[in-house]
């Protein structure tokens, strides 16, 4: 039996690299072996030294215009115009190595609520065909998605679903028994231990949150806000963090933006580019955190650093029911920005708050603890 994941798509996004370096991490943990990755970009992995923890192979492969099934997808296509069997042509080469009885796990966390999902419904389609055991692995999901009966019968053939907050995992469960409720696997992750720097507020913008905002340039301003506060009102200084670094999604564009505008104060600092041990590291030393990338706040969250979260979804709410007991507290939804002081105020409230974020933080750490045991039942069901 092997074990694959799949539905990855680079480590430059540094929350897909921390869901694959904590996974192989638990993995090795309840005794499996190395585990292979199938992802959409083996050299950006390899450039973050995933390949040291992970077989890496690419996810599309060439295939012959020549084969039957290439005349098959391609008679599918003119006859019934349906496009599924010419889009599965790209991931037959690699998906056929699956044998029956092995385990893969879609690790991508929150790829059901992205507008591809129907290809996330095709790939594993084509992994339950081989025989696999499939696991939703980490994963968020609105519960309005349920409402959609091809997503909801997806979601019920899956042979476990690990849920990362319990929005969605309330929601999993009414079509598929087979789902449990832990932490997001990357508050395992390992971390650097860069100097300490404890008089520091971290913080993390991403063009995905300026996307969602309710009003243009609206996230730009409040950020422009917040740090004129720490700069004007407080000793801390600013560390710029980014953590996905895509072409079409690099948090350094706004944060250089920032940066920038700023950096004649002396208190101000951009991180370069590194791997998300060392961005966690960075992260950990920080007085409080404010950050939009999910993984990025998980990351202070793992290390007990009071944190406000600029969220857009699902699991952002989510983790903050959980650690809090309410999904509005320490966290604005990007969407409800109304003014540039509304995230001033917010984080006003977690300085405030201090002491109590940080006994939060530990307790929610004693649950997470525990989900290695709870994992490792639920993987001895998908043996037998």
């Amino acid at each position: 039996m092997k074990i694959y994941m799949y539905a990855h798509g680079g480590s430059g996004n540094h929350g897909c690299e921390a869901i694959v370096r904590s996974t192989s991490k638990i993995l090795k943990e309840l005794g499996y072996e190395r585990p292979i990755l199938i992802s959409a970009n083996p050299a950006e992995d390899k450039k973050y030294g995933i390949d040291k923890i992970c077989d890496i192979v690419k996810d599309k492969e060439p295939y012959s215009k020549l084969s039957f099934d290439f005349f098959k997808a391609y008679l599918s296509l003119k006859i019934k115009k349906d496009y599924t069997y010419m889009d599965q042509l790209d991931y037959m080469t690699t998906i056929s190595k699956v044998k029956p009885g092995d385990i893969v796990l879609s690790i991508g966390g929150d790829n059901y609520c992205y507008a591809d999902v129907k290809r996330y419904v095709m790939l594993h389609n084509m992994m339950r065909k081989r025989g696999a055991k499939t696991v939703l692995w980490g994963c968020s999901v609105e519960p309005e998605l349920l409402e959609n009966p091809e997503i909801a019968k997806d979601l019920s053939n899956y042979s476990l679903i690990v849920a990362r907050e319990s929005i969605s995992y309330e929601a999993l469960k009414t079509v598929n028994e087979n789902t449990i409720l832990t932490s997001d696997p990357a508050f395992f992750l390992d971390s650097s231990d860069d100097a300490e720097n404890s008089n520091t507020v971290g913080i993390n913008l991403s063009p995905m949150a300026i996307k969602n905002e309710s009003e243009s340039g609206l996230a730009m301003r409040s950020y422009r806000k917040l740090i004129q506060y720490i700069i004007d009102e407080t000793d801390l200084k600013v560390v710029m963090i980014p953590h996905v670094i895509w072409d079409e999604n690099d948090d350094r564009i706004p944060l250089k933006e920032l940066y920038d505008e700023f950096v004649d104060t002396k208190r101000v600092e951009m991180i370069s580019d590194r791997s998300c041990e060392e961005i966690k590291g960075v992260i950990k030393n920080c007085k409080y955190f404010v950050g939009a990338r999910t993984h990025s706040t998980i990351a202070a969250y793992s290390t007990g650093v009071p944190t406000l979260v600029l969220g857009y979804s699902v699991k952002a709410r989510g983790i903050a029911k959980d650690i809090f007991g309410s999904e509005d507290k320490y966290i604005i939804p990007v969407q409800k920005l109304k003014t540039e002081d509304d995230l001033l105020c917010e984080f006003k409230k977690v300085i405030e708050n201090r002491e109590d974020i940080i006994s939060k933080l530990k307790d929610y750490r004693k649950f997470a603890d525990n989900a290695i045991e709870k994992i490792k039942n639920s993987f001895k069901l998908l043996e037998e």
